[in-house]
């Protein structure tokens, strides 16, 4: 079990702000400018920096729940693919 410092700041968790560029996205639905998404990734809290913002697009993108094309993104839709076998 991972336990974090007592004096920890969950605001500027990567886990926590990238649920909040998520919620971002949906709200928009289609594709967005990512200097918009920033912008209003930027503005919920003063401590959020330009750096901690690329770093939760990078975790996003890691795990496929974002695309991202010419200066846009947008929520990856969600696809049930069931896996038959492990080496397929």
């Amino acid at each position: 079990m991972i336990l974090p410092h007592p004096e920890t700041d969950f605001s500027t968790n990567i886990l926590v702000v990238a649920t909040d560029i998520i919620k971002e996205l949906k709200h928009h639905k289609k594709t967005v400018l990512l200097e918009k998404v920033m912008q209003s990734f930027l503005n919920k809290d003063i401590k959020r920096t330009p750096d901690l913002f690329i770093k939760s697009l990078v975790f996003l993108y890691s795990f496929g729940l974002i695309e991202y094309d010419n200066y846009k993104v947008k929520l990856t839709p969600r696809t049930r693919k069931q896996q038959i076998n492990l080496f397929e």
